[in-house]
């Protein structure tokens, strides 16, 4: 019988998709290569089924219950044998994700969708041996994806729109905030404006116009504060056009328009100054504890959705 989500890769990713799932009611096979690493993904999960009820973003009930929703699985054909849908989380290879996508679309039948969560590759290049391209699309959960509502459904060359809007329907039912990117094209919809932001913070250090704490702050106690309720195309609608465009015409020919990386990444880079993993980047992570900060990330994440939860 086919009644699970199947989700292709027990990693970070997973595990957090694997979480959302169950919540909603979803039984839920987690594949990996063995059984061991299917199994850490599902702990992975149910720690993070834990922390959303902790915080009462899912019900104890329904988090007692995803317990016996949640399954590893290390035989890939025996899940996707009862899969009415499937989610590849795996490496962000292109040639693995092609490889396991063709072999996907040569056992599941036709009308059950498969989804890449890849954050960068295109569909249409992943789907490219798959006999029925038309039921792939990316479906793009933003980390951590047990709290963050966005996913991004990205429709390729040959997709079917019906899948697509299916797809939506069953995400908001866990939760999600997902959105329709209609073009395939590379950094898909939110991944496309967060690099314009980056590309400026970093000119705006390289230029000495403002220290990486300045600008950091003057990002998240400013404009970032209010965007979960207050888009950038809401704030221009409530200031005005006129007014939009003639801050345009002023700022936008003064900041970066370049395209490729910053000259002061790439010198950073090659000196291996890579940030967290290296302890020295545009910080110097000696003196900053990432897990404090990955724990306030959370806390904030978590606080704007039950926000958001109580203004529906």
């Amino acid at each position: 019988m086919r009644n699970a989500v199947v989700i292709v890769g027990g990693g970070m990713m997973g595990a957090g998709i694997a979480a959302r799932s169950a919540a909603a009611g979803r039984r839920t096979l987690l594949v990996d290569t063995c059984l061991g690493r299917a199994q850490s993904g599902v702990e992975e999960a149910l720690a993070h089924i834990d922390q959303l009820c902790s915080r009462e973003l899912i019900s104890a009930e329904a988090a007692q219950k995803t317990r016996d929703l949640l399954e590893p699985y290390s035989d890939r054909d025996a899940a996707l044998a009862q899969a009415n849908m499937v989610i590849e989380a795996i490496v962000e290879n292109l040639e693995a994700k092609q490889a396991l996508f063709a072999q996907m679309d040569a056992v599941l039948p036709p009308e059950v969708p498969i989804m890449s969560n890849s954050s960068g590759l295109q569909i249409t290049r992943i789907a490219e041996k798959c006999v029925h391209p038309e039921r792939t699309m990316i479906a793009h959960f933003w980390f951590p994806a047990h709290l963050v509502p966005l996913v991004e459904l990205v429709v390729g060359q040959h997709t079917d729109i019906r899948f697509v809007e299916a797809m939506k329907e069953e995400l908001l039912r866990w939760g999600k905030a997902p959105v329709i990117v209609k073009r395939d094209l590379p950094g898909q919809l939110a991944n496309r404006i967060l690099q314009a932001v980056i590309r400026e913070a970093v000119n705006i250090v390289e230029m000495g116009l403002a220290s990486p704490e300045d600008v950091d702050t003057a990002i998240k106690m400013g404009m970032g504060i209010r965007l979960p309720v207050w888009g950038p195309l809401e704030h221009i609608d409530a200031v005005g056009l006129d007014l939009g465009l003639s801050v345009q015409d002023c700022v936008l020919p003064e900041i970066s328009a370049a395209s490729e990386g910053a000259p002061v990444l790439r010198k950073m880079v090659t000196e291996q100054q890579l940030g967290v993993k290296t302890g020295k980047g545009f910080y110097d992570w000696s003196q900053k504890d990432i897990n404090t900060l990955q724990s306030l990330r959370d806390d904030f994440i978590i606080t704007a959705v039950q926000f958001m939860q109580q203004r529906r």
